[in-house]
């Protein structure tokens, strides 16, 4: 029995119905030219019983995400739910989840998904007039209304959803505006901020700028990981650091112990020792992505040739998952680690971040710094104070909240720019 991993699977490939004009995912179907991007019954099959044989006993996460998941119909994941029934062992627990753009959702959506107990991460990036800059309908409308009211519908039938927000030139300097609209007007408790981060070459940055779907008379590029330039949609370091610190600031005189934010958690869990979440842990490799057909590959965020491991019909997952070309590329996240990050007295919190954004050099030239390094810096530094406070709060066997005294007496400062 092989360690715990983590499948996002992809059922329709790259194929979408929105046409966000951030999302490089859009360009993938390149890889497989002229062919169905439908996962068939026999690869349902070989995903769902090599993934639970492959785990231990405990939580099992069975994820999907797209492209856009919910293009397949009720029926493949209705057959989803019989198959993990069939699979799973008495000791595991299974996690449904799925990440959607919410657009296709409806009554009979909500029913299946509020029986089944399924985790529903719903991409939305703020008010209206911010989230419609990126997330378009294929003729350039504002999906925002579509996505609200599947996140209504949702709700109101008792799902559990999470606010999956991307950050980019479009919100970026909006931090708190966007903070306080999924918090108020929207009621999300439990949201996750994605920074956009759009690599490209000297070669590619006049397409990369163009977006990434497949118009008549637009010439596109396969998106990879390669380049230290990125598009206009792309956010900064110290935008990101902005952002972060300023709904860091917010949410610590307003909403501990009621609205929980990944990042956030993650933090605060880095403070007891705790990695949860591969961007900021030491080393990665246990989080893969699987397509249609049953190609496995590295990372969600390098799907691409290099980095194909195999296809499960022909190799067990497992054999993949806990192979040494795997193993090599989780390790190379610390091996590759600069100095100066190595040195860094956040280094703890942060560990370099996510390998796909380490594109850009240290003042000394020596390469592997993390693009968003300022933003991050900004918020670890800035947050630090707080989160050692709650570390502390939560070894002596109290909650997190009771933090409440020590804010309101000012101890912590707001983050000035």
């Amino acid at each position: 029995m092989t360690r715990p991993f983590h499948v996002l699977a992809k059922p329709t490939g790259a194929t979408c119905n929105l046409d966000c004009s951030y999302c490089f995912f859009l360009s993938k179907d390149a890889l497989y030219p002229n062919r169905s991007t439908r996962m068939v019954t026999e690869t349902l099959v070989a995903h769902v019983e090599q993934l639970l044989t492959a785990h231990p006993d405990g939580p099992v996460s069975v994820a999907w995400q797209g492209g856009e998941p919910t293009l397949l119909g009720l029926d493949f994941f209705r057959l989803l739910v019989e198959l993990v029934e069939r699979y799973r062992r008495p000791g595991q627990q299974i996690e449904h989840t799925i990440q959607t753009n919410g657009t296709l959702l409806d009554d009979e959506w909500a029913t299946f998904l509020a029986e089944h107990r399924f985790l529903v991460g719903i991409s939305i990036d703020g008010p209206a007039e911010l989230h419609d800059i990126h997330r378009t309908w294929k003729d350039g409308r504002g999906s925002h209304a579509d996505v609200e009211r599947a996140w209504r519908l949702l709700r109101a039938r008792g799902v559990e959803c999470n606010a999956v927000c991307s950050v980019s030139s479009a919100n970026a300097e909006h931090g708190l505006v966007t903070y306080r609209w999924l918090r108020d007007a929207l009621g999300a408790r439990h949201i996750q901020f994605i920074p956009i981060v759009e690599r490209a070459t000297e070669a590619t940055i006049e397409l990369a700028e163009r977006g990434w779907s497949e118009t008549p008379g637009r010439r596109r590029i396969l998106y990879r990981q390669e380049g230290n330039l990125v598009t206009s949609r792309s956010v900064t370091g110290p935008q990101y650091g902005r952002f972060l610190c300023a709904v860091f600031d917010e949410w610590l005189r307003h909403d501990v112990g009621e609205v929980y934010v990944q990042l956030f958690d993650v933090t605060l869990g880095s403070h007891l020792d705790l990695h949860t979440l591969c961007v900021h842990s030491p080393t990665c490799g246990r989080a893969l992505a699987l397509e249609h057909n049953g190609d496995l590959y590295s990372c969600d965020h390098f799907v691409e040739p290099a980095h194909l491991l195999g296809n499960i019909h022909a190799t067990p997952m497992v054999e993949l998952v806990d192979s040494p070309r795997q193993s090599a590329f989780g390790s190379a996240k610390l091996d590759s680690l600069p100095r100066q990050c190595r040195e860094c007295d956040v280094r703890f919190a942060c560990h370099g971040g996510c390998p796909k954004d380490r594109f850009a050099a240290t003042p000394d030239g020596e390469p592997g710094l993390n693009h968003l390094c300022e933003g991050y810096l900004a918020f670890f530094r800035h947050s630090r104070p707080a989160f050692s406070r709650m570390a502390e709060l939560l070894r002596a066997g109290r909650f997190a909240d009771e933090i409440a005294p020590d804010v309101a007496a000012g101890r912590f400062p707001t983050y000035e720019t």
